[in-house]
């Protein structure tokens, strides 16, 4: 379990992020068109995994701006900013905000990512969301830097995380 903070209060998740150098555990997601999508969808390719708590609030909505514009050029890499938003959502607010480069996944019919990635809120009126984290994998999945915001209104470390991936 980790302690992480919302607007100054402590609130807990589930467990720990997967640990730098270990192989990410496969999820399985709902992707935009309602199929299921797990690490193997993404194989031979980086990947950045933009955990928010929901792209309805300003901070989730800055990260997937950011990393849409940093990896527009990047076509070894994709980011997949994953929430328990419906899919639905997560379309609306990529169409509106012209987001072509970042893929947005579902927590709608398996639940288990957030548990798996130990992201989970446990307690706090955020529970059942997921925290605010970024996890890069190289192309054969394996764990090459984590972030756990310590503040749910606070952007990730877009550099750090955008360095791991060179």
């Amino acid at each position: 379990m980790s302690q992480i903070t919302l607007k100054g209060n402590p609130i807990h998740t589930s467990g720990d992020l997967p640990k730098v150098g270990t192989a990410a555990p496969d999820f399985k997601l709902t992707g935009g068109d309602m199929s299921d999508v797990s690490l193997k969808t993404y194989a031979g390719k980086k990947k950045i995994l933009n955990i928010v708590p929901s792209l309805d609030t300003s901070v989730c909505a800055a990260s997937a701006r950011k990393f849409n514009q940093e990896i527009s050029t990047r076509s070894d890499l994709v980011c997949l900013t994953i929430s328990n938003d419906l899919p639905f959502a997560q379309k609306r607010f990529c169409d509106a905000e012209g987001i072509k480069n970042v893929v947005t996944l579902s927590q709608l019919r398996n639940r288990d990512f957030g548990k798996k990635y130990g992201i989970e809120i446990i307690d706090g009126s955020f529970a059942g969301l997921l925290g605010r984290a970024v996890v890069v994998l190289d192309a054969q999945d394996k764990v090459l830097y984590t972030q756990l915001v310590p503040e749910i209104a606070q952007e990730p470390d877009y550099e750090k995380a955008l360095q791991a991936t060179k």
